[in-house]
């Protein structure tokens, strides 16, 4: 597309150029300069990232992006040298003064020092594309910027600027090209890294197209919150089987501390940055998003073939088994996420007296350390207690695809 609007822009210019003595001294010039504008505009528009940098970085490792120019095999033909694009990290406030355009060709400061940072534009003849790798590219250091009040370093975005000078055939014109990639948290150890994917997944979820870079809003309504949590699931699970209804109200309970709400009562409700990852749960350690990124973790390691199966309810509170299983008979029990830890699953069976009074019981949640030693499914067939998943299907029939077969010897 951008091909065929530079040949109609070639076309045009022709057109003009035939008729300038028809057009005159005044409006020749003014056409003239008004061509150079649109031409501008198309070219620099046609200068992308293709490969975004991640966007949870970590200095001293290296990196990956590309950068492709739409329009290069069309209006680079006859440069004699490559055009080199470089790489330079910018604060937020300067990538706001870049697209204000309050921007000269030299960053008054960098932000950060990469390493590797320039590379050359080249075009493939086979491909007919022009792209610019950056193999390995390295972050040495950051720059950190003044925070505003309670702001953490894992809230502080930046982007990195690629940049290139070019001269067009055959009009000769320069054009100075930049693009920002999406913006990034950088980190210096991995203890970040759950915090700064919270900055991201935010960011990603609820900014506008045109925006102000790097404005986000405050407060989201909690419907878009779901789908938001939804898709991050699904995504890395890599599963086909979201969130249900039921485990959007557990959810909601959660963020918003509110067990008397029902569940309509909160889709006209907003949910705040704060509540999501700044605020502790009450009589926790750890904010809502650490425990959810705590249960997307495990489920990927170790539950994802249960959770696709069906077979974990997960997403559901302690109170509420105990009302679901306490009419079942014994030995029934489901699997719900640890409210308690970060990351771990447990079991919560009924047992049944000789009165025939009802006791939930819950068994110590297991980590993805403990299933990497023995799997979910071989501890389920270890412990004779259970009988029927919830609402009443035989262990065996439920789990059994998910037995690992062992030799057992006597005893």
């Amino acid at each position: 597309r951008c091909e065929n609007l530079v040949e109609v822009y070639f076309e045009l210019q022709q057109q003009v150029m035939a008729a300038s003595t028809e057009l005159g001294p005044e409006l020749l010039p003014r056409l003239l300069e008004r061509f150079n504008e649109v031409l501008s505009s198309l070219v620099k528009s046609s200068f992308l990232v293709e490969k975004q940098p991640p966007q949870v970085l970590k200095t001293q490792t290296k990196f990956q992006a590309s950068i492709r120019f739409l329009l290069g095999p069309r209006l680079l033909k006859a440069a004699p040298k490559p055009y080199m694009v470089r790489a330079d990290m910018v604060t937020e406030k300067q990538a706001r003064e870049l697209e204000l355009g309050n921007y000269s060709n030299t960053l008054s400061e960098s932000t950060g020092e990469i390493m590797h940072n320039t590379v050359a534009l080249e075009t493939n003849p086979t491909s007919g594309t022009c792209c610019a790798n950056f193999k390995n590219v390295l972050l040495k250091k950051i720059k950190r910027c003044e925070r505003k009040g309670s702001e953490s370093v894992t809230e502080e975005k930046c982007a990195v600027l690629f940049s290139t000078n070019v001269a067009l055939t055959p009009s000769n014109i320069s054009i100075h090209l930049q693009v920002l990639s999406l913006p990034i948290v950088v980190i210096v150890h991995g203890n970040q890294d759950n915090n700064a994917k919270a900055t991201v997944l935010w960011d990603n979820a609820f900014s506008e197209i045109d925006r102000v870079p790097f404005v986000v809003a405050e407060r989201v309504p909690w419907e878009k919150m779901c789908d938001t949590l939804n898709l991050k699931f699904m995504a890395e699970v890599q599963t086909t089987k979201g969130l249900l209804k039921e485990h959007y109200f557990f959810l909601a309970q959660k963020i918003f501390n509110d067990h008397s709400a029902s569940l309509n009562d909160f889709q006209s409700r907003h949910v705040s940055w704060a509540q999501f990852n700044k605020e502790i749960l009450p009589g926790r350690g750890f904010t809502f998003w650490q425990w959810f990124d705590g249960v997307l973790d495990l489920t990927k390691r170790c539950l994802k073939s249960y959770w696709s199966d069906r077979l974990i309810m997960g997403f559901i509170s302690k109170q509420y088994v105990c009302k679901l299983l306490s009419m079942e008979p014994d030995g029934t029990f489901l699997l719900r996420f640890s409210d308690s830890e970060i990351g771990g699953v447990t079991i919560a069976y009924v047992i049944r007296g000789k009165d025939g009074s009802s006791q939930v019981e819950n068994i110590q949640p297991f980590s993805a350390k403990d299933l990497s030693i023995r799997s979910l499914g071989d501890r389920i067939r270890d412990l004779g207690q259970l009988r029927n998943l919830y609402p009443n299907i035989p262990k065996d029939q439920a789990f059994g695809s998910h037995y690992n077969s062992e030799h057992r010897g006597p005893g």
